[in-house]
């Protein structure tokens, strides 16, 4: 039988019940301190069925935050809280990596107890940051000395260990979206003239410290890699998105990783120019395709082998149950953009499953996850 979206797939020695992925979506749901929320196990726990989520992005420490209300993975109360989220989505089947993040240059001061951001480069991105008290104009990074990328390694190195004990299935490493290891990667804003500059080898040699890093504490079956090659996103750029990006999946490619998660063009727009049927042929692990993807053209894209999974960003928002609704042909619920960020359970955890059958309904465990992790003083 041809593949198809709901053909289970073997990543590595991780069976997944389908090829739908739930991709890492940050919501500002989370505690003030970057514990798990109680909305956030509710909101995990509902959309289980996807073959596998990529928890969204998940800073590594104090100095990787770049927003309010995000999650934290670099204290054992962190890892404790997401136990309660892990445990939720393993209950119902499902399977769960963590994306692990350092925000570097997009953030604000007033984010980081008074510090500076920090970038491979002193150069400042366009727009606001948003912070606690509205937003804020992006300040100038601090440039990162060689000295201290050591450190910056170990924090995600120490993020990787706490996941194994948050019960994690997974990490996927965030290098893309104009965060920090991106920041490297990219000739737009990386100007160093030191070893972690210049050629595309002295910009990847970052992204590799970090792989080998948290490969020491995961098999690299189970580490993942999110990749934006020509995302414009906090005001990202790169000389030669398609050249550069074939060096940088080549190079991972021997590394036996889980997969590459690859953004398709650009997040804003959803335009691409770079040919990514030929940069998918570089990197011989699994694929996940991702950037705006309906039914019909994931179908395509598995079909012909253009990639082994698809990840979904806004249809999984509205739509818990989407892989149903997805094999059923059912209608799709419309997401509201006006609850995306913050808040509380409007556009979160009240997302309807469909009515129209015999849907699974999840509200009773959901609103058992929420009494038992409010009673739990997290």
């Amino acid at each position: 039988m041809p593949l198809d979206l709901f053909t289970p797939f073997a990543l590595g020695s991780l069976k997944l019940a389908n090829r739908m992925v739930m991709a890492p979506m940050t919501r500002n749901r989370a505690e003030a301190d970057g514990c798990v929320s109680p909305l956030m196990v509710a909101h995990y726990r509902q959309r289980a069925t996807a073959g596998l989520i990529v928890a969204e992005s998940t800073t590594v420490s104090p100095q990787a935050v770049g927003y309010p209300f995000t999650p934290g993975l670099y204290t054992d109360a962190h890892a404790a809280s997401w136990r309660r989220l892990t445990d939720a989505v393993h209950e119902e089947g499902g399977r769960i990596f963590v994306q692990l993040q350092h925000c570097g240059r997009v953030s604000h001061p007033s984010l980081l107890d008074g510090q500076a951001p920090v970038a491979p480069s002193a150069l400042t991105p366009v727009g606001q940051a948003v912070t606690y008290t509205g937003p804020q104009d992006f300040v100038t990074p601090r440039a990162l000395g060689a000295g201290e990328l050591p450190g910056v390694v170990a924090e995600f190195r120490h993020a990787a260990e706490l996941a194994g004990q948050a019960g994690f299935d997974g990490i996927e490493v965030h290098a893309g979206n104009g965060y920090l290891i991106d920041q490297f990667l990219r000739d737009g804003t990386n100007h160093r003239l030191d070893a972690y500059g210049g050629s595309a080898a002295n910009r990847m040699r970052l992204l590799n410290e970090v792989l080998d890093a948290v490969c020491a504490e995961w098999p690299a079956e189970r580490v993942g890699v999110r990749l934006t090659p020509e995302n414009g996103f906090n005001s990202m750029s790169d000389s030669d998105p398609h050249g550069h990006f074939e060096y940088f999946l080549g190079q991972l490619s021997a590394r036996g990783l889980a997969y590459a998660h690859v953004l398709e063009g650009d997040m804003m727009t959803k335009t691409a120019s770079v040919d990514y049927r030929v940069l998918r042929t570089r990197f011989a692990g699994a694929f996940i395709a991702n950037n705006g993807y309906d039914l019909e053209r994931a179908q395509a894209a598995v079909h012909s082998g253009h990639a082994d999974l698809i990840a979904f960003g806004t249809p999984f928002l509205a739509n818990p149950d989407l892989v149903r609704r997805y094999r059923e042909d059912l209608p799709l619920t419309a997401a509201d953009p006006a609850t995306f960020y913050g808040g509380g359970q409007a556009g979160y955890t009240d997302y309807p499953f469909y009515q129209g059958g015999a849907a699974p309904d999840r509200t009773p465990a959901t609103a058992a996850d929420v009494q038992h992790v409010a009673g739990s003083g997290s």
